[in-house]
C-alpha cells in the first residue's frame, strides 16, 4: 500500500513525521514484511523548510509520484498553500484515485478547500476549530476528539493526534494487532477511542 503524505513549507513537524513513524515501523512488524511503502511528497523537487526551521527532503513531486492509495496532508501554516490552485488541484485529483484521505491538524483546511469534506462529520487543532467551522459551514466540525473517521475521509486533531489516526489506520487496514504491536514498538501510549 502506497502511502503519500504531503509536506509543505512551515508543515508542522510532528503532523508528518508522526504518521511516517507509524507507518514505516507497521510495515517492518508486518507478515510479510513490508505491507506498507511511505514517502513524502511536495510540490516541487526541493528542500521543504518545516516549522522551526526543520529542513526535510520530499522523496518526489507532484509531478513524479507512485501511485498514492492513502493520502495524508498535514497541517502547519497551511494559509499560504490555501492559496495555491496547484495544490488544491493535485490534492483533488490524488484523492479521487486514493482508497483513504486523511488529514492532521489543519491539513482539514486543504481538504475541505479542495471540497472533499462537504457536510462530513470533521476535525482539526483545537484551535483551529471555530476557524474551520466559520470557512466551511456545510462541515459538521468536532471538539475534542482525536480524530473522526467518515470512511473514505479521516480527519484528526492537533500534532500528536496524527499519530493515534495513523494508528487507527493501521488497525482498520490490516488489524488491531499490527497496531497496538506498532504502538508498542514506538513506547507510544495509543489512544485508541477517538
Amino acid at each position: 500500500m502506497n502511502i503519500g503524505i504531503f509536506i509543505y513549507e512551515n508543515a508542522e513537524v510532528l503532523d508528518f513525521s508522526g504518521p511516517f513513524e507509524v507507518f514505516s515501523t507497521a510495515s517492518r512488524l508486518s507478515n510479510p514484511e513490508g505491507l506498507f511503502h511511505v514517502f513524502l511528497v511536495a510540490e516541487e523537487n526541493a528542500s521543504v523548510c518545516a516549522r522551526g526551521g526543520y529542513n526535510i527532503n520530499p522523496h518526489y513531486d507532484f509531478n513524479n509520484h507512485p501511485k498514492i492509495d492513502l493520502l495524508i496532508v498535514v497541517g502547519g501554516i497551511h494559509t499560504e498553500e490555501m492559496k495555491k490552485t496547484k495544490v488544491i488541484d493535485w490534492v483533488s485529483t490524488t484523492s479521487k484515485s486514493a482508497t483513504i484521505v486523511a488529514s492532521v491538524c489543519t491539513g482539514a483546511f486543504l481538504l475541505a478547500k479542495a471540497g472533499l469534506l462537504s457536510n462530513l462529520k470533521v476535525t482539526t487543532h483545537w484551535e483551529d476549530i471555530e476557524d474551520l467551522r466559520n470557512a466551511y459551514p456545510d462541515l459538521t466540525v468536532i471538539e475534542n476528539q482525536r480524530w473522526v473517521d467518515q470512511g473514505k475521509f479521516v480527519t484528526s486533531g492537533g500534532i500528536s493526534a496524527g499519530i493515534d489516526m495513523s494508528l487507527h489506520l493501521v488497525s482498520r487496514v490490516v488489524d488491531l494487532e499490527l497496531a497496538e504491536k506498532t504502538a508498542r514498538q514506538m513506547e507510544f501510549e495509543w489512544s485508541k477511542n477517538s
